[in-house]
């Protein structure tokens, strides 16, 4: 079977580094059939509701049907059909387009294929000539196994057909047409602080601490990009959130990467990171404050430390190698404002210098903040090989 046919999404871009999985395509079909940029409506409801979730933990993430029921009341999309367990041979048949929600382990254009069953959609449409089908996909994340970055691919039927004949339970398959839009909603927050204690403590005393931590990091990385969408939706036009909104989702950022690393640490069997949790209290409970544009407390920078040259030579080295730049290319200022430095770069960087300097580094010291910093990570491996504080 010959390889599909890949092209980068067309421009100009859903703004898809705002989405999840299955609100990313939603958006893709409502800028088709009303326009670009009607997919930001789906930022216009910011909101903090738990729900019960798996292995006895709350989630925020919507279902399917949450979705749909945005996509109705927000993008002007209107279910006419709606079926599961759809064989693959039955998608590649198709001759409209069709939103498709399906196990992305089998789904070879992404990275979780093969490595993690999760949800994910997908827009399948017939080309012209009838004998080829588009798959169309606006996600845009960067995960442990590789990035997502939106495509288009062609297929012949018949290997569409097979890729997605190999998921065991079939395909959700959603026809979507075009509905009444309305106006633009004024921006609305509904966010209750007082479900914030019930849902933190749930992950602080569940006593499986990776998959609490690995449930939390998907927890964190849904609220904060909600909170980014609903940043740009109500910045409208002007495109540029105030000083006070960045700020307070830069410490979103922040927390996503506390969560990352306090999962991987501890799915590795060392010491989890502290102050987690309380950290995310105080940034939910900062939303509605921070959102509605009450000024917030300036944040204050790292303390340089001084130390070894030959250690930072070898500091940079590493960093350099991990981000795959020449050494010179490295700030001495913050990394974040590197193209390749991530929160998944920064776990890697913070695992390679400890097998570097053969060191475990305390969990008390890794908070994100002091990560992003060369003369930071000198310092933490300075403390590292000075052995462990009283």
């Amino acid at each position: 079977m010959t390889a599909p046919t890949t092209e980068p999404a067309p421009e100009p871009a859903v703004r898809a580094e705002l989405l999840d999985c299955l609100q990313a395509n939603l958006g893709l079909l409502a800028d088709r059939l009303h326009g670009p940029g009607t997919h930001l409506r789906l930022g216009a409801r910011l909101g903090f509701a738990p729900r019960p979730g798996q292995h006895g933990l709350p989630t925020v993430e919507p279902s399917l049907d949450d979705h749909l029921a945005d996509a109705r009341d927000l993008l002007g999309l209107v279910v006419e059909s709606r079926e599961q367990g759809v064989p693959g041979t039955k998608v590649a048949a198709t001759d409209e387009l069709l939103y498709v929600v399906a196990d992305a382990y089998h789904l070879p254009w992404g990275p979780y294929f093969g490595n993690k069953h999760v949800e994910h959609s997908f827009l399948v449409e017939p080309e012209d000539d009838g004998t080829g089908i588009t798959v169309s996909d606006a996600y845009h994340n960067d995960t442990q196994w590789g990035r997502a970055r939106p495509v288009q691919l062609r297929y012949e039927r018949a290997e569409l057909a097979a890729a997605l004949d190999a998921i065991p339970e079939g395909a959700e398959v959603v026809r979507l047409t075009a509905g009444p839009l309305g106006d633009a909603p004024a921006p609305e927050r509904t966010l209750d602080a007082r479900c914030v204690t019930d849902y933190l403590r749930a992950f602080t005393e569940h006593t499986d601490r990776p998959q609490a931590l690995e449930q939390f990091t998907l927890e964190t990385w849904l609220l904060a990009r909600t909170r980014r969408l609903h940043a740009a939706y109500a910045a409208g036009a002007a495109g540029a959130e105030p000083r006070l909104v960045r700020e307070h989702l830069a410490r979103w950022d922040g927390l996503v990467e506390h969560a990352y690393l306090a999962f991987r640490r501890v799915a590795r069997g060392r010491a989890e990171p502290p102050e987690l949790l309380d950290r995310a209290g105080e940034v939910l409970h900062a939303d509605a404050t921070a959102l509605g544009g009450t000024p917030s407390e300036a944040r204050t920078e790292g303390e340089h430390a001084a130390v070894d040259d030959r250690l930072r030579a070898t500091v940079r080295e590493v960093v350099a190698s991990v981000l795959g730049l020449d050494e010179d290319q490295l700030p001495e200022t913050e990394l974040t404002g590197l193209p390749a430095f991530s929160s998944l770069r920064m776990v890697e960087i913070v695992e390679c210098l400890e097998t570097e300097f053969q060191v475990e580094f305390e969990a008390a010291d890794l908070v994100p903040e002091k990560l992003h910093r060369i003369s930071d990570l000198c310092a933490l491996v300075g403390r590292a090989l000075d052995g462990p504080r009283p």
